[in-house]
Order: C-alpha cells, then structure tokens, then sequence
C-alpha cells in the first residue's frame, strides 16, 4: 500500500513539473516558403539582321514568237532546261511577338548563278542558255516559337535578274542576247533556332512564281549587225531555293514567365 501511495505521488510531481518544462524549450525555426519558379522564355521581338547562303534550281521554257522581227505563227517551243547553282546573300528585318506567335516583315537580297543550256528544238543550230544571277525576297511572315525555336512560313513578291544567251551549237559562238528583270511572288518556309543570346541559326525553303515573260533578243555582232533584234521569246519560269541563315538580333533576349 505504501508503494502504491509513492506512485500516485511520484506521477503528480511529474504532471506539475511537464508545463513547466515544456516553457522552458524552444520555439520550433520558422521556414520561410521557397520563392515562386521563374522560367527564362526567349522573346523574338527586335529587328534583325544577317547572311545566308544554298543553292537552289531554276525551271526555264522557251517559246518562240518571232524571228528577225517576224511573228511566229503558230508559236513554236524551244524547249525546257533546269537551271542550278549556288548563291550567296544577306536578309534584314524585323519580328513582333505576342504570346507564342511571331509576326514579321523582310527583304533579302542575293547573288545567284543558277545556270543551264539546251539545244533548241526550233533551230537545232542554236543553244540557248539561261542564267539567274541575282534575285530578292520581300516578304512577311507569321509563325509559331516554343520558347527559342521558331518556324514559320512567309509570302509575297520577289525578283530576278536574268540573262538569256543564244550560242552556235558548233563551237559555242556568241549568237544573241537578252536581259530582264522579273518580278513574281514567293512563298516558303522555315525553322530558326537562338544559339545564343541576340544570335539565331535557320534554313528556309522558298519557292518563286515568276510565270511567263516577253523576252527580246538582239545579236552580238556575229550575223546579223551588233544590236540587231534577232527573235522574240516568251519565257516560263519557277525557282526554288534552300539557304542556310545567321541573324544577329537587336532586342532583350529573354521574358520572365511565371
């Protein structure tokens, strides 16, 4: 019984002494909660500049309509040649970007050599040649971007340079000449992706409608008399072009998206 008495005791003392002893422990540390994710999202806005260069091929038909002034009655085809070759140039221009769309406008101009001869169905005697030599793009675009990849597609006119040759199927004489510029539409597509900050590599298709032009060619002095008109060719033609781009862009790299 006494036993039992210091128990009961011995458990009072402790539940007097338990609030006591807990007032004398410390405050648990307070957390402070983690700050919000940020994520870096790339903004295309800005303008632009840059280089490009590929190579593309040109598909060229000529139809006869006069010769020494005369018409051609009925028209007569000369035949088709696919022109290739390298070009070379630059582009500039400038994007606006809301939400993950891209909008933007460009010109871009380059130096081609797309260059393909074919004997004449009308006078085997004659080689006709067609050369691209320069050509440019002025076009706008809209496009998509995830983050810092963009694609897009783009449209409007473009223009080439051409030169039209006429050759002595034997031994390759100078015959006659002609040059144009054309002006046609263009539509394309590309991807473009920023390596750095402000820099962005790409490659982009294009296709050129040029459709069909009036072409006058004189001689070169062989026969008949220097700048003698010699014949009247309507001229068919389409290119396509794939370049490669560099752009360095004016504009801040990157949002903040939470």
């Amino acid at each position: 019984m006494k036993k039992f008495l210091l128990g009961i005791v011995g458990l009072a003392a402790l539940s007097l002494a338990a609030p006591a002893f807990a007032a004398d422990l410390a405050p648990a540390p307070y957390s402070k909660a983690p700050p919000p994710m940020i994520a870096a999202m790339y903004d295309w806005s800005g303008f632009y500049l840059g280089l490009n260069g590929g190579g593309g091929w040109s598909h060229n038909c000529w139809t006869n309509t006069s010769v020494l002034s005369v018409p051609t009655v009925p028209t007569v085809s000369e035949g088709c040649s696919n022109a290739t070759g390298g070009m070379a140039g630059g582009q500039m221009g400038y994007r606006w970007q809301t939400g993950p769309v891209v909008f933007g406008v460009e010109a871009q101009g380059d130096w081609s050599d797309l260059k393909a001869s074919t004997v004449s169905l009308f006078t085997p005697a004659t080689t006709n040649q067609t050369r691209i030599d320069g050509l440019g793009l002025f076009t706008g675009q809209v496009g998509y971007a995830w983050n810092s990849v963009l694609w897009y597609v783009k449209g409007g006119g473009a223009v080439t340079s051409n030169r039209y040759t006429g050759f002595a199927t034997v031994g390759g004489l100078p015959i006659d000449q002609g040059n144009e510029i054309r002006w046609g539409g263009t539509a394309g597509t590309g991807f473009e992706v920023s390596f750095a900050p402000n820099w962005s590599l790409g490659v982009e298709y294009d296709h050129l409608f040029m459709g069909s032009g009036t072409n006058n060619l004189v001689s070169n002095g062989t026969v008949p008399p220097l700048g003698t008109p010699t014949r009247t060719d309507s001229i068919r033609q389409d290119v396509d072009m794939v370049t490669a781009r560099i752009n360095y862009r004016w504009g801040g790299p990157v949002v903040a998206k939470y």
